[in-house]
């Protein structure tokens, strides 16, 4: 069935009631832009030097990303087929991967010896980027409630090489008060309007006010839950592919405003290099999309 390629006029009216003309104008150049393909080395079965060596004998040009020792940029036109025909995707020494999804571990810096929680964690790009950081010596639960998806997690984790992750076929909601953790990742499921294309019409079709409320309604309990499992005076961060306040700022809002966590600024090296769109909470991070990035926020929490 062909995609449509127009933007639903909800999701307009969103945009124009969120953001100034000028920064509408930015975000709907960014959905029509093709993207390009990027991924990140896995450290924990390969060095850099290797695996660029092997993409540069293919003829695939890429640059590097100012803000990460591992992430890289293709050139336009780049295809994924061709990164996925090289012998170095095959042995799980590369992971194709968004920049905007790669911010989320490179905030929260997960270390080793830490219990740490992915709450949705297929299909596992996040979960295996954590596992790299800390070179398999943090303890990660990795949850996901659908089994097909949670197929796809455990797959990526095996694959990738990933050695001290508990992949739980569960609700992260449902989770047992007894647990307790270090750091949690709560990347939430989202409307996605941060990652919507009109080259490719991707998420186009599904986009609707329900999807919006559905998704506000389950982040708000992600939220809740994570409150009650990170140990007191520890770090989590809450990230969506969704550029709508909504789900984004109103829903940090309300967890400080419970008084149980403070917000942490968003800082970190090269951070200057993002795209970024003005943000109503100080400190949080929103991304715009454009030819390298999905529309993403970022916002890191510590309990009290």
């Amino acid at each position: 069935m062909e995609q449509p390629k127009t933007l639903p006029p909800y999701l307009l009216e969103r945009l124009a009631a969120s953001y100034s003309a000028e920064q509408t104008a930015r975000i709907l150049a960014g959905y029509v832009a093709p993207r390009s393909v990027t991924f990140r080395v896995n450290s924990i079965k390969a060095s850099v030097s290797a695996v660029l060596q092997q993409i540069q004998q293919a003829g695939i040009a890429v640059t590097p990303v100012v803000w990460s020792d591992v992430a890289f940029c293709c050139a336009v036109g780049v295809q994924e087929a061709q990164l996925e025909a090289l012998p170095c995707y095959a042995a799980g020494e590369i992971y194709l991967q968004s920049l905007s999804s790669m911010l989320p571990p490179v905030i929260l810096q997960p270390q080793p010896k830490q219990e740490i929680l992915d709450m949705t964690a297929a299909p596992g790009g996040k979960t295996t980027q954590m596992a790299a950081m800390t070179q398999n010596q943090a303890n990660i639960m990795a949850c996901e409630l659908h089994a097909m998806r949670a197929e796809k997690l455990k797959y990526n984790v095996e694959k990738q090489g990933a050695k001290r992750v508990n992949v739980m076929v569960t609700d992260a909601r449902r989770l047992s008060p007894y647990f307790s953790f270090d750091r949690i990742l709560l990347d939430a499921p989202c409307s996605g309007s941060g990652t919507l294309s009109l080259q490719t019409g991707a998420g186009l079709s599904h986009f609707s006010p329900a999807l919006v409320q559905k998704a506000v309604k389950a982040q708000r309990a992600l939220l809740k839950k994570a409150c009650t499992l990170l140990k007191k005076g520890q770090e989590m961060v809450y990230s969506t592919c969704s550029i709508l306040p909504e789900e984004n700022e109103t829903q940090v809002q309300a967890v400080l405003d419970s008084g149980q966590m403070e917000l942490l600024p968003v800082v970190f090296d090269g951070m200057e290099t993002l795209p970024l769109l003005p943000s109503r909470l100080a400190g949080t991070l929103c991304v715009c999309p454009d030819e390298q990035y999905e529309g993403f926020f970022v916002a890191k929490l510590r309990k009290k």
